[in-house]
């Protein structure tokens, strides 16, 4: 049975050493929060032009993945380090593709598109390495729109189900960020998943332009 572990909400903070607010130091908060079609109540998101909207309105990473992190970094993990708005585990973090669902209660998340690092997520993790590093493992987390609002809080059930059309998975679509020469029956089955507007656009033009 895979389980929320965690809700993690963003305040307002600088970027070490600039002035440069940013969202992405979440921490988990106690109670039920409640989940609308623009993401979660009371979490900040500074960039929207890279964050946030109605097809990455929520960020979700899983527990295992970070159990394979801890390995590897200086501390251990905590929910909300990487970002994420929920933390579970119990899922298949390693399968999961565009179009699974998560139901939480009420809420039922769709899942778009993956987690692109960033500068800001190097900065957060003190690492210069670490969008290489993000990217070689392979364990990007997925986001979710919004299918029905709900209100959610730490050690609900997740009722996950697969995506019955085209298996597109996370890190599969990660693989190809900064590729000029995506294949193009990858973009063929890719557009026919839930996959966020703004890809979906990209790959059907790419697409339309061999004809």
């Amino acid at each position: 049975m895979a389980r929320l572990v965690s809700v993690n909400i963003g305040r307002p903070r600088s970027i070490p050493g600039t002035e440069t607010p940013t969202g992405i130091y979440k921490e988990p908060v106690a109670g039920p929060v409640a989940i609308g079609p623009q993401g979660l109540a009371g979490d900040v998101i500074a960039d929207r032009q890279h964050h946030g909207g109605i097809d990455q309105a929520v960020y979700v990473y899983f527990q295992e993945d970070y159990d394979w992190w801890a390995g590897k970094l200086d501390t251990a993990p905590q929910p909300g380090l990487f970002g994420e708005n929920l933390t579970i585990e119990g899922a298949d973090s390693a399968g999961t593709a565009i179009g699974d669902r998560f139901a939480i209660g009420d809420c039922l998340l769709e899942v778009t598109y993956h987690r692109t690092p960033c500068l800001t997520f190097a900065l957060r993790m003190g690492d210069p390495r670490w969008l290489k590093r993000f990217r070689r493992a392979g364990r990007p987390g997925a986001y979710c729109r919004v299918l029905a609002p709900g209100t959610v809080a730490a050690g609900m059930a997740v009722t996950p189900t697969p995506y019955g059309g085209e298996r597109i998975t996370v890190s599969e679509l990660m693989g190809f960020d900064g590729v000029a020469d995506i294949p193009h029956d990858f973009m063929r089955r890719a557009v026919s998943t839930p996959i966020r507007e703004k890809t979906r656009f990209k790959y059907e033009n790419r697409l339309a332009s061999l004809f």
